[in-house]
């Protein structure tokens, strides 16, 4: 029994989806193109459970490029139109279109003289009737068993809206150095603007000359606990890097090594990233190479390390 009604609710959701298609037509365009254009905000707006859509469409299109506010129609008529700016272009979401709150509120809207796109699940309904653009959402059955409770024309709803925000991102060329500017915060955020240079800089930069004695490498490293040093010149260029797997390796094969110098035994050739690079491409570079930290350099010379429990603690992995 639960499996089945699962299914099924699943598939008229999918059915309802792929209705869509038929209703992205000029109207769509001229949405798309009206929002795009305007200078003001996007209010969008709706009641019961349309309003919770039209809240998150409106979370959609903000953290996306498109400046919109969320008003409740039915609050809209007990004071909140004083949100309501001249410019601003007014999307109402409803499912019948002829809600008592909704055939309240439009005529002050249209007494306002701003741009109204209707989105509706009905075509002959006084929210139809009375929009400017009308962005149809219709649907041929709920996934409730009784055909009552709002849930294929919720999704076609968010589906619909969620179409609006991308095409208004590629409209305005919206790219991923934009999105980062709004959501600086967390995981997300983080992977989008953190930088390999803003990472080492919170790290020791733990570095010998080729010269240096096994055990100046060994104080060094222990000293800055990364795990590793670089070898560098005196002009600061990176020669090479020495690895607690390095230390290892020269014991195994040297019983005496207090002739040893940090040339002898670094590793050439090191894995290394430009200080500009974002943190979340230091992390492919060391799943890639299966390595736990990356030498960082800028215009060519040693600037640090940065370890892979940076990242961990900077929750970008």
């Amino acid at each position: 029994m639960i499996i089945p009604a699962a299914l099924r609710t699943i598939e008229l959701e999918l059915a309802a989806v792929a209705g869509l298609k038929a209703f992205i037509n000029a109207d769509f365009v001229k949405a798309v193109e009206t929002i795009a254009l305007s200078k003001g905000r996007l209010v969008v707006s709706g009641v019961g459970k349309s309003a919770v859509i039209a809240q998150k469409i409106v979370a959609t299109l903000n953290s996306t490029g498109t400046p919109a506010i969320f008003m409740h129609a039915a609050d809209a008529i007990h004071g909140d139109l004083g949100m309501v700016q001249d410019s601003d272009i007014i999307l109402l979401i409803s499912k019948s279109g002829d809600s008592p709150e909704i055939k309240v509120l439009i005529p002050f809207l249209q007494n306002f003289g701003n741009t109204l796109i209707g989105m509706v699940g009905n075509m002959e309904s006084f929210l139809a009737k009375h929009s400017h653009i009308i962005l149809n959402t219709t649907v041929a059955q709920e996934a409730c068993p009784n055909n009552l409770a709002p849930t294929s024309s919720t999704t076609a709803q968010l589906v619909m809206g969620d179409a609006l925000a991308v095409c208004l991102m590629e409209l305005k060329g919206f790219n991923t150095d934009d999105f980062a500017k709004y959501h600086p915060g967390g995981a997300l955020g983080k992977k989008l603007y953190l930088r390999v240079e803003t990472i080492a800089l919170q790290n020791a930069q733990p570095k010998v000359l080729p010269t240096a004695g096994i055990r100046e490498v060994i104080v060094e490293m222990t000293e800055k606990r990364l795990g590793a040093t670089a070898v560098v010149d005196e002009q600061n260029n990176i020669q090479g890097i020495i690895t607690d797997g390095d230390l290892r390796r020269m014991l195994e094969h040297n019983s005496n090594f207090n002739e040893l110098k940090a040339k002898d035994i670094m590793s050439l050739h090191p894995k290394k990233i430009e200080a500009s690079e974002l943190a979340v491409d230091a992390l492919e570079e060391m799943r890639k190479q299966n390595i736990s930290q990356l030498l960082v350099e800028t215009n060519g010379l040693y600037y640090g390390i940065i370890h892979l429990h940076d990242l961990v603690r900077e929750g970008i992995i």
